[in-house]
């Protein structure tokens, strides 16, 4: 089973609406919640996020940022519902994910045996310790 990350530490997966494939023409987010490739187009989901109560954001690879876009710009667009990144997502990218607009992480058992609740805690202040932050508060 695959560990789900917040603020908080480790949990267990507490998601019980499944998912549709975004890519299946015939989804239709009502309770359930949707996921997403990275190269999905957000503008493309604007009619669906009203009823979408979870979008999953799958990252294949540790380098590829595309899923940070993603999360943004569903922000942006006004997506208020729990948005979480699936994959291979590092500890030290959580406070990127966080900042991005992810509510929660979630990582393979492998992942979370390599990088324990500690690494990822450690990042957990992530509204502190940001560049930019930092450079307002020097102005």
């Amino acid at each position: 089973m695959n560990t789900i990350i917040r603020d908080d530490g480790f949990h267990r997966d507490d998601w019980t609406g499944g998912f549709a494939d975004i890519s299946e023409h015939n989804a239709k987010p009502t309770t359930q919640g949707l996921d997403l490739a990275p190269d999905t187009a957000p503008e493309t989901l604007a009619p669906m996020l009203q009823g979408t109560a979870m979008i999953r954001v799958d990252f294949p690879d540790f380098a590829d940022g595309r899923g940070f876009t993603i999360a943004r710009r569903l922000r942006l667009m006004g997506y208020r519902g729990r948005l979480r990144a699936r994959g291979h997502i590092i500890a030290d990218q959580y406070a990127m994910a966080r900042r991005a607009g992810f509510d929660e992480i979630e990582i393979s058992p492998e992942l979370a045996a390599r990088q324990p609740q500690e690494q990822w805690l450690f990042r957990a202040n992530w509204h502190a310790h940001d560049y930019q932050s930092r450079l307002r508060a020097a102005l």
